[in-house]
């Protein structure tokens, strides 16, 4: 594909995604009746072709059924949280972009649980990821670009294509010899580097400058774990071009985290994941991962050019490309995939530069970002990320930042070792500890009995919960057999507890009620049925805008008297 034809074939994606997204969100700019609280996923087709329920159509008149492929239902699903992200970008609520635009995040990483991916599927994924990438990067005008979660990737692609091609520097090449000490990985300049340095220091700029502050937040950390493991220090410079050193950050592969682990890499390094916890966002046991994963690449192939190459591509690419050129140069190897064949010199560039700043006119007068410095407490059950906070007498997002491989807003049942700043543990410990019981920890589950004709797929859409969980949580090994009658433990997602100055009495007038969750109500309807409001509900909670209420689930509600 040529680039012309990619710019076309990106807008008109991007256009086709945006069209009925636009058109709800003027419908509910100009309409004041229509509140947030009514845009309610289950009643509004937001998407051509979405329809909830047992089957969907994919717009064609094909009709998936729910024991069939699901990788169509999850695309159908981001499309909706992508279409709320814009909605509430056109409101400038940052928080509610954030929000939706994690719930993408978390489900695109899912698509690797869903089995193989047919031709079609794999080019609905593309054709999505190009549109996401293209509103993320260019039209949600809410976020500000230190924040973004889409990974260097999509940014080190966009590079490869205003470049000059590769080939050029095939074969014999000149090299200006930076670095070549024993123990380092050699840094060289040629045409190809050259240009990945002019690319940083004029349209990258801005960009890079957002790299190197978050590398004196993560560096001192990243440098210590990778002299431990007696790797080159260069290699603190790959999850830079990786993820810019952000641990959230995601791929169109995928991949997830500082170091971008796919998932089948990340469990073969002990990287874990579950409903709690990601541990390939975990800054320090990712990076640990990375190393032992780099130290078997430079170990088969005795080269850092060729094991930087296989992080990229893959062992097999590489292997293939030794054997057909029969060499181990990588600057000859002209079967490696394009992007694989730019990672290189984009990473030499990148590690050159941030070597020394201040030679290629990156001046940083003053540290943006703190040394990540933090104590640990362990945590013996699953307890509420606000009441933690709160008792350490830190923000919430402040503790969500520090514990970016935590996927709920609450810490797994299993002992979890939570990071907390720096010098706040005896405060944290006498606030915490003088908590009730009932406080201090958070249910994180719910019990469902299967009826007739319910699957996991069926129970995982009424509970917002993803199959690969819900069978994680129950220890299913076959995911098509489930007994009627049979109990499952249904994870929930932990509440976010807000504090208030009179926690014991609602507003003035008003008497206090417990309402039981019944099978199909919504917040709407709960509301209405209470003359009240959804947000109001939310409020008095702890509820998140968007998140899901279940059957049997207790909610205070505060009822004005007369």
């Amino acid at each position: 594909m040529n680039f012309s034809k990619y710019q076309l074939f990106r807008l008109l994606t991007g256009f086709a995604i945006l069209l009925p997204v636009l058109v709800l969100s003027k419908e509910n700019i100009l309409d004041k009746e229509i509140t947030k609280d009514s845009l309610q996923v289950d009643s509004v087709q937001i998407i051509p072709g979405i329809q909830m329920g047992n089957g969907f159509s994919n717009g064609n008149g094909s009709v998936f059924s729910e024991t069939g492929n699901r990788l169509p239902q999850l695309l159908r699903d981001v499309k909706v949280y992508l279409s709320e992200a814009v909605i509430a970008d056109v409101h400038n609520d940052t928080l509610e972009v954030i929000y939706n635009l994690d719930r993408i995040f978390n489900l695109l990483t899912e698509a690797d649980q869903f089995g193989e991916m047919t031709q079609e599927d794999l080019e609905e994924f593309n054709r999505f990821e190009v549109s996401l990438v293209d509103i993320y990067t260019h039209r949600l005008r809410s976020l500000k670009a230190s924040d973004l979660a889409i990974t260097a990737e999509q940014f080190r692609i966009e590079i490869s294509e205003v470049t000059e091609p590769l080939e050029v520097e095939m074969g014999p090449s000149k090299f200006t010899v930076i670095d070549d000490r024993d123990g380092h990985i050699p840094l060289v300049r040629n045409k190809k580097v050259d240009q990945f340095i002019k690319f940083f220091q004029k349209k990258g700029h801005k960009q890079f400058e957002i790299w190197l502050e978050r590398y004196d937040k993560y560096g001192p950390m990243l440098h210590r774990i990778i002299a431990e493991c007696n790797l080159p220090e260069e290699l603190v410079f790959l999850a830079m071009i990786e993820s810019g050193f952000n641990p959230k950050a995601y791929s169109k592969a995928n991949a997830t985290g500082m170091w971008q682990f796919i998932y089948s890499t990340a469990k073969m390094y002990g990287l874990e994941r579950n409903w709690y916890i990601d541990e390939r966002r975990d800054p320090e046991k990712a990076t640990r991962a990375a190393c032992a994963y780099l130290t078997d690449l430079y170990n088969e192939f005795d080269n850092w050019y060729l094991a930087l190459a296989a992080y990229n591509a893959g062992e097999g690419r590489v292997r293939r490309a030794r054997r057909l050129h029969q060499t181990s140069d990588f600057w000859q190897m002209h079967s490696l995939p394009r992007e694989t064949r730019n990672y290189l010199p984009y990473f030499l560039a990148a590690t050159i530069i941030a070597r020394n700043p201040h030679e290629f006119g990156f001046f940083i007068k003053e540290k943006k970002q703190a040394v990540l410095e933090y104590d640990e407490v362990t945590i013996e059950k699953s307890a509420d990320l606000s009441v933690l906070a709160h008792s350490a007498e830190i923000s919430f997002n402040t503790l969500k930042n520090l514990n970016p491989e935590l996927r709920q807003s609450a810490t797994p049942t299993d002992p979890y070792i939570l990071k907390i700043p720096k010098g706040r543990m005896t405060t944290f410990l006498n606030n915490y500890n003088t908590l009730p019981e009932n406080q201090r920890f958070a249910p994180q589950h719910t019990v469902h009995r299967v009826k007739r004709n319910e699957s996991l797929w069926t129970i995982s859409r009424k509970y917002g919960v993803s199959i690969h969980d819900l069978a994680a949580v129950n220890k299913i090994k076959n995911r098509n057999k489930i007994k009627m009658g049979q109990k499952l433990t249904i994870p929930i997602r932990g509440q976010k507890v807000r504090y208030t100055t009179n926690k014991k009495t609602g507003p003035n007038g008003h008497v206090k009620k417990v309402y039981t969750v019944k099978k199909g109500d919504t917040l709407g309807h709960i509301a209405e049925n209470h003359k009240t409001l959804a947000r109001n509900i939310r409020r008095w909670n702890g509820l998140e805008y968007g998140g899901l209420i279940y059957p049997g689930q207790k909610l205070i509600l505060w009822i004005k008297q007369g």
